[in-house]
């Protein structure tokens, strides 16, 4: 499931209200936070129980999928995986390369494509929830149609997108 939106639009509230009600059923929630934002008063306030919830800091997108992939592998328990977010998340070769953007095109998307096509199955055969978390960013484009129909895009690729069994945008 997909949660998109502006800055300050309740993303990571909503977020902190679903792993609230995720603990209450008993299902382990790990929060993985890229933006290194999520307070613990602030999750205590949406209802979680910090003692019992596994704070991860994202420090790549790869990093996320494969301990998404190792504890799917080592846990029976139902999980709820939330990542905040996908689009601050960098790719390994976004924190070791340089700041030319050409230089890492498409990375993240064609990381997140084998890396969805590697969890869609482990996470749904063990009823397990992935939320992520993610921007709604200005569609620039050259194409004055395309811009009055489609002002917004996400981050991610098209892999996430089809991934998805839900997608809201606030």
């Amino acid at each position: 499931t997909e949660i998109a939106g502006l800055e300050a639009t309740g993303k990571s509230f909503l977020a902190a209200q679903v792993a609230a009600s995720a603990q209450k059923k008993g299902i382990d929630v790990v929060y993985f936070d890229s933006e290194s934002a999520i307070d613990p008063a602030f999750l205590e306030k949406a209802g979680c129980d910090v003692s019992t919830l596994l704070y991860v800091q994202a420090q790549s997108v790869e990093f996320v999928l494969e301990t998404i992939e190792d504890l799917l592998a080592n846990n029976e328990n139902r999980m709820l995986f939330i990542w905040d977010s996908l689009a601050l998340t960098p790719a390994i070769s976004d924190v070791e390369g340089d700041f030319n953007p050409q230089s890492s095109m498409a990375v993240k998307a064609r990381i997140l494509a084998k890396g969805m096509s590697k969890l869609t199955v482990p996470i749904a055969n063990s009823q397990s929830t992935f939320l992520v978390l993610n921007q709604l960013k200005s569609n620039i484009t050259r194409s004055p149609s395309e811009a009055l129909t489609t002002p917004y895009v996400t981050p991610g690729g098209k892999a996430m997108i089809y991934a998805y069994s839900l997608r809201i945008w606030l």
